[in-house]
């Protein structure tokens, strides 16, 4: 990575939810400067600095190339493995391939689509708030689950999951919204996961461990899915 996109990377524009942690931090870090040197002008700057830096939200170029399943946010895959969507979504009992997706404090947290579709469900599910590395975080967490139907008619699931510190997960569309690969469509405040459950038939081309860049990283080909169908018949 040149010195140049990371600059751009930490430099982006912080995403509006961000907005009221940083008038806050500012606002401690005025009234410390006015207090003349009091310790509260570097609590506040050192909050707002952090700020600045969780809720950047940097542009991404995604692939156009139709078929594709995108990250939907940045991290670093913890688990791939078949599980049954969640229940609240009414996909049915049949596991499909899910990617689990960990974002550390550190990593931009924008949840961007995965696939052009259109929002068919939104259910939120209150939970507990376990570390979101934890496979049972899936199940226990927190959690805002979207059903997406792609242009098929098959349909996959996109989870926002809240971790050990979040507390917070925004979502900005609706039911019945049409949305587009790499469109951002909500973020999850301090600490996350994000799932995403594929079609069935479809598996992915990533490994655990494997860096995600959302809205970018490609993470399974429904070419690759209907080729690999072909030969077997």
């Amino acid at each position: 990575m040149s010195l140049a996109h990371s600059l751009r990377l930490v430099l982006a524009p912080p995403h509006p939810a961000g907005k009221p942690f940083l008038i806050g931090g500012a606002a401690v870090a005025v009234v410390g400067g006015l207090a003349l040197g009091s310790w509260l002008f570097w609590l506040g700057a050192a909050f707002t600095g952090f700020c600045l830096y969780f809720f950047r939200d940097p542009e991404r170029v995604t692939p156009a190339r139709p078929g594709l399943f995108i990250a939907p946010a940045d991290g670093h895959i913890v688990s791939i493995e078949p599980a049954v969507p969640p229940e609240e979504l009414g996909l049915g009992p049949a596991p499909r391939w899910r990617v689990a997706i960990f974002l550390s404090v550190l990593d931009v947290h924008v949840n961007r689509m995965p696939i052009d579709g259109t929002v068919t469900r939104i259910a939120y599910r209150h939970g507990a708030f376990l570390n979101a590395s934890l496979d049972k975080a899936s199940v226990d967490n927190e959690r805002n689950a979207l059903a997406i139907r792609l242009d098929d008619g098959r349909e996959i699931a996109v989870v926002q999951i809240a971790g050990l510190i979040a507390r917070r997960i925004l979502c900005h569309v609706r039911e019945g919204d049409r949305v587009r690969a790499g469109e951002r469509f909500g973020i999850i405040r301090f600490g996350s996961r994000t799932d995403l459950y594929l079609p069935e038939g479809v598996r992915p081309v990533v490994e655990i461990g494997q860096t995600m860049i959302g809205g970018e990283t490609v993470i399974a080909d429904l070419s690759l899915a209907a080729a690999t169908q072909h030969a077997e018949v």
